[in-house]
Parts: C-alpha cells; structure tokens; sequence
C-alpha cells in the first residue's frame, strides 16, 4: 500500500511529461495550421484538445468558454490526430492507461476515455498494458529528446531499491 501511495504521483507525472511533449507538437501544428492566430488562442487551442483527449476539461474562465467557442475547430483536430501524430500513439496509449490506472487505484477511473481515444484512432489496442518501470523508462527517454527531463547523474540508492521493486 505504501509503495503504491508513492508510485501513482510518479506514474501521474509521466503522464503530465507525454502531456506536455504532446501540447509541443500539437501546438506547433496548429500554429503553421493557423499562422494568423495569436500564439495564446493557438496554446488554449491546443491544450483544449488535450484536455478531450485525457478526459480533464478545464472549467475555469476563460478555458471553458473558448473551448464552448471553439467546439467545432476542437472536434475538427481531434478527428485528425491518428493521421497527424502517429509517433505520438504509443506514448499516448501508454499515458492514457496509466492515467485510467492510478484513477481505477483511487476510485474514479472512467474507461469511456479509453473508448474515446479508440474512436479516435490514437488508442493502440494490441500494445501491451505498460509495467510502471517500463513506462517511466519511456517517460524519461521522451523528456530527454524533448529537453523537459535531465538525466540523473547518479542514482541514490533509494531510487534504485524503488526501481528494483517496480519490475
């Protein structure tokens, strides 16, 4: 059980990495898709999409009205995704069932986000269910290549102990 209470916030920031790799690339697509958009409506334009994909809608203003506004153009890019981001599918099927993972250990896990993500195309049924050690490793080898994760120098002990016991 403690392992578990310490694991799903590290399993949880994985997914927040493939997250932010993802806004990267779907921002700097819709940006050449929409030169003429101001970089703020090209970001919430983006992170609106992302927050369909995962399940998380952002209720708060100003999000929640643009993403009312922008409902069409929303569901024109998610229509498109599969086609556009196919290196993107497999860190996202990793994510999303991590993601639906730690909701399902907390009480809350919903898999119509996994259904979605399938209609959409960008939900690789046939992958296996991700290890926690496999997908951090994923996590960490993505963050690298796309400068949002360091690699450590060394690893403490702890660290270690902890990554001995997720295989």
């Amino acid at each position: 059980m403690e392992m578990e209470s310490r694991l799903l916030p590290i399993l949880r920031e994985g997914v927040e990495v493939v997250k932010m790799i993802f806004f990267r690339r779907l921002r700097n697509r819709l940006a050449d898709q929409y030169p003429t958009a101001p970089a703020g409506v090209v970001n919430k334009l983006a992170g609106a999409v992302i927050n369909e994909v995962f399940g998380t809608p952002n209720d708060q203003e100003p999000f929640a009205s643009f993403a009312r506004a922008q409902r069409d153009r929303i569901l024109e890019i998610l229509d498109g995704l599969a086609a556009e981001f196919t290196e993107m599918k497999g860190p996202l099927t990793d994510a999303l069932r991590i993601s639906f993972l730690c909701d399902h250990q907390e009480g809350h896990g919903d898999s119509q986000i996994l259904k979605r993500a399938d209609q959409l195309g960008i939900l690789i049924i046939d992958r296996d269910i991700p290890m926690p050690a496999k997908f951090l490793t994923l996590v960490r080898q993505l963050g690298e290549a796309h400068d949002l994760i360091l690699a450590p120098a060394t690893e403490p002990t702890e660290a270690r102990h902890t990554s001995t016991r997720l295989n």
